[in-house]
């Protein structure tokens, strides 16, 4: 077994306080969030069953992820008119340029604060 290995396995959850697996080696009817989303789940307030971890080879340090119970999973609640109309209204909102005031059709980048056209012709950018 090797020391990474050994770091990141304990079953019993003495070492970290919950089971700990190496990563892709947790035990079946365990998921993570994601793995539940792809299923159509999602966690519904159960605690945190288990972890999967892994040695970081760039910063030594560990990565986790945590694991839920897929029986006690719940389904993910269906979008709303409401919620739909909200996240349009929020997209829209990316998509408008605050100087033209413009719907340019792409997500207005945060660091530069305006669309291409605005960036082009304004003289604190121009080359």
């Amino acid at each position: 077994m090797g020391a990474a290995y050994a770091k990141c396995f304990d079953p019993s959850g003495a070492r970290y306080g919950v089971p700990t697996y190496p990563w892709r080696l947790a035990p079946d009817g365990l998921c993570t969030r994601r793995q539940l989303r792809a299923r159509g789940l999602r966690p519904g307030g159960q605690p945190i069953a288990a972890q999967v971890m892994r040695i970081n080879r760039r910063t030594g340090g560990p990565r986790v992820a945590f694991l839920y119970r897929e029986e006690l999973a719940k389904p993910v609640r269906p979008m709303t008119s409401r919620k739909w109309g909200a996240l349009a209204l929020a997209m829209l909102a990316r998509r408008t340029c605050p100087a033209c005031g413009l719907d340019v059709g792409y997500c207005i980048p945060t660091s530069l604060g305006m669309c291409g056209l605005c960036l082009s012709t304004s003289p604190d950018h121009a080359a």
